[in-house]
């Protein structure tokens, strides 16, 4: 049997982290071994056993999925109650995989223990693992509660689509001066007891410089390929999405197509009359 027989999630993952579930810590060893990690949006429970299955080490359910899968212009629309639907079936699809949560826009920032509620909550009714936050130094003392009510957590600093009309629309973070301050969300969110930290539309050498002071695993979306893991939307790596791709999407299929053809071929048929065929009938 050869390696890649052997190990269904790569050569290069086989000597230091692959475990029959991931874990928070295994993320760390990821980082400590100078290994990379994978990790996917999902929504739903077939995506989340084909990703699972094809070795992607963390599944986010994101709050993205208010623009992918409920058509709407922001993700701040998407409530917690609509966050436990999708999180409950990507659970019901991954076996190995971590499961990460979002908390979606309004539903911690009040306070942490409005925080700490919500996370429990996720963690509850869905079967998950860990949930997210955005936000640097202004949600440490949010995280840190999560965290004390054994909630495992992951940040997000950088460009955080939850405060794009505070920010002034998607823009890159961190340029210049702004520097200082995005390490400073990154260093707060890490001693508040953050497992790890999304760091999106970042310069990659800002990215670069936070992954090596960091001792926590940082994931890049837009931020260049020094961090430990990468994250994208599934809809845009497997081209679905109609609209501008993005700068930092590497499209690797163009399933809009496929899709596209498969059912017009499909009504053809139909509006022919040439499905079903024979084979295709009981008797």
């Amino acid at each position: 049997m050869s390696n890649e027989e052997q190990n269904p999630y790569g050569a290069a993952q086989t000597a230091a982290v692959n475990p029959k579930r991931m874990r928070t810590v295994h993320l760390k060893q990821f980082k400590d071994a100078g290994q990379k990690f994978s990790m996917l949006t999902s929504y739903d429970a077939m995506t989340a056993q084909l990703f699972d299955a094809a070795g992607v080490e963390v599944l986010l359910v994101g709050d993205s999925a208010a623009n992918v899968v409920m058509g709407r212009s922001t993700t701040l629309p998407i409530t917690v109650e609509e966050m436990l639907v999708f999180a409950k079936s990507v659970v019901n699809g991954a076996t190995r995989a971590l499961v990460v949560v979002d908390l979606p826009f309004g539903s911690y920032e009040v306070s942490p223990q409005q925080a700490v509620e919500t996370s429990v909550r996720v963690l509850k009714e869905t079967g998950a693992q860990a949930v997210k936050l955005e936000g640097g130094a202004a949600r440490a003392e949010h995280i840190r509660a999560v965290v004390a009510a054994g909630v495992p957590v992951m940040a997000h600093v950088g460009f955080t689509p939850q405060s794009e009309h505070a920010i002034g629309g998607y823009r890159v973070q961190g340029r210049g001066e702004a520097a200082e301050a995005l390490r400073a969300d990154a260093l707060a969110v890490e001693e508040a007891g953050a497992f790890g930290v999304v760091m999106e539309m970042v310069p990659a050498e800002i990215a670069a410089q936070l992954e090596s002071e960091l001792t926590i695993p940082t994931i890049g979306i837009g931020a260049g390929a020094a961090t430990t893991g990468q994250v994208l939307v599934w809809q845009d790596m497997l081209g679905l999405g109609s609209g501008r791709v993005p700068r930092f999407v590497k499209q690797y299929a163009n399933l809009r197509e496929v899709i596209t053809e498969a059912v017009t071929a499909y009504r053809a048929d139909v509006t022919a009359g040439t499905f079903p065929a024979a084979e295709h009938t009981f008797e």
